[in-house]
C-alpha cells in the first residue's frame, strides 16, 4: 500500500485555478442546453435545427463551454460536434436498437448497484453528466430509481460488504465526478472500510469536458484512500485533448491515479485508421493508456453512429500495423449475460 504524507500531497497537488475563473460547479450548471444556441454559437446552418430540436426532445443537449471551445465553427462534420449535436436520425426506429442494450436492469440486485462481472460491482454515484453524448448507452437509463441518498446507500454498501469475492468498486453514472466532493469522499471512505476491496475505479468524462474538475479538493480525497485508484476516461478523438486536459491528467498521475481510456467506434467521428492512430498517440502523450475500443452499443437513437463489425475489424487490423502494441486498444463488444467484455473477433453478431 502506498501512503502519502501531507507534505507530499502539497507537492503533487498545486493550485492552478485563477480566482477569476468560474469553478467547475458553475461550468457544470452553465453548460449549453439549447440546440438553437448551439447552432448559432458555432455558426452552423439553421437547416440543422429541426433535426436538432427533435433529438433534443428525446435526450437533451448539454455541452460545457470548455468543450464547446474545441469545436470548429462552421463545420457540421466536426468530430466533436457530431458527438453532441442531435440529428434527425435520432428519431428513427431501427430494428435491434433498444432502450436497454446491455440489459442492465437484469443485473441490478440493489438500487444504484449493477453487478454483471465477477469480482467487481458498479455503483451509480451520480445521475448527472457534464455532457450528453448522443450515442450514450444509458441515455434511457432509469436514474430516478437508482439515485440514492446517503441513507439509501447503506443497502448497496451492505451488498458489497457481504460478498467477499468483490475486489473492485466502480463509480459510474451518469458521471461520478458530477457529484460533489463531499458526497464522493463520504462514499469512498465507506468503501475504504470494506477489507476485501482492493481497487477503486472511476469511469468519467469530466476531466475531458471540464478539466477544472481536477482541483485540490478532488485530489485530496482520491489520495486519501488505501484503495488503488484507476480512472477510465472516455475520449473518442485526439481533438478532445487540449492543454487543459493534459494538465488535469498530469495532476491525477502525480496523485497516484492510473489513467486508462476507452473509446467508442463512431461513424463520422473516428472511423478511420488515421484518426484512431492519432488518438492513441495523443492519449499516450497525455499519460493515458489506450484500453478499450468499443463497438457501438445498440441503443435506440444512435444507430447512425454504427460501424459494421467487419469494417471495425479491418480498421483495427490496419491500426495494428501502424502502432506499437502498448498503443493498441482492445476492440470489444459488451454482450448481455456474458461474463466479460467480448473481443469482436469472437462475436457472432
Amino acid at each position: 500500500m502506498i501512503t502519502r504524507s501531507p507534505a507530499s500531497l502539497q507537492r503533487v497537488i498545486p493550485t492552478t485555478t485563477e480566482k477569476n475563473d468560474p469553478g467547475w460547479q458553475a461550468q457544470l450548471s452553465g453548460a449549453l442546453r439549447d440546440p438553437r444556441v448551439l447552432l448559432a454559437r458555432l455558426e452552423l446552418d439553421e437547416g440543422l435545427l429541426p433535426g436538432a430540436e427533435a433529438g433534443h426532445e428525446l435526450f437533451e443537449v448539454r455541452v460545457p463551454e470548455a468543450y464547446l471551445a474545441r469545436i470548429r465553427p462552421g463545420d457540421p462534420n466536426d468530430p466533436l460536434l457530431r458527438q453532441v449535436l442531435p440529428f434527425s436520425a435520432e428519431t428513427d426506429s431501427v430494428q435491434g436498437f433498444v432502450s436497454d442494450p446491455l440489459e442492465e436492469a437484469e443485473h441490478t440486485p440493489r438500487p444504484g448497484l449493477i453487478h454483471k462481472y465477477a469480482g467487481r460491482v458498479l455503483l451509480i454515484a451520480s445521475p448527472a453528466c457534464a455532457i450528453n453524448c448522443r450515442y450514450c448507452f444509458r441515455r434511457h437509463f432509469p436514474y430516478g430509481e437508482n439515485s440514492l441518498s446517503r441513507a439509501q446507500w447503506n443497502d448497496a454498501l451492505d451488498y458489497v460488504r457481504n460478498d467477499t469475492s468483490i475486489r473492485e468498486a466502480i463509480l459510474s453514472g451518469g458521471d461520478p465526478l458530477a457529484s460533489s466532493d463531499k458526497r464522493l469522499a463520504w462514499l469512498v471512505e465507506r468503501l475504504d472500510e470494506i477489507p476485501h476491496l482492493k481497487r477503486l475505479r472511476l469511469h468519467t468524462r469530466l476531466p475531458v469536458v471540464i478539466p477544472d474538475r481536477i482541483d485540490d479538493t478532488l485530489l485530496a480525497w482520491m489520495s486519501a484512500t488505501r484503495l488503488q485508484t484507476v480512472m477510465v476516461l472516455h475520449i473518442n478523438h485526439a481533438h478532445e485533448i487540449d492543454d487543459a486536459v493534459v494538465a488535469a491528467c498530469s495532476r491525477l498521475r502525480e496523485a497516484g491515479v492510473t489513467l486508462l481510456n476507452q473509446s467508442v467506434l463512431l461513424r463520422g467521428v473516428n472511423d478511420s485508421v488515421e484518426t484512431l492512430a492519432a488518438l492513441s498517440e495523443r492519449l499516450f502523450e497525455a499519460g493515458i493508456l489506450p484500453y478499450y475500443l468499443h463497438v457501438l452499443d445498440p441503443v435506440s437513437g444512435a444507430a447512425h453512429f454504427n460501424v459494421p463489425d467487419d469494417e471495425a475489424v479491418i480498421l483495427v487490423n490496419a491500426l495494428r500495423e501502424r502502432l506499437a502494441g502498448f498503443l493498441m486498444p482492445r476492440l470489444v463488444r459488451e454482450v448481455p449475460r456474458e461474463k466479460s467484455k467480448t473481443p469482436l473477433s469472437s462475436c457472432n453478431s
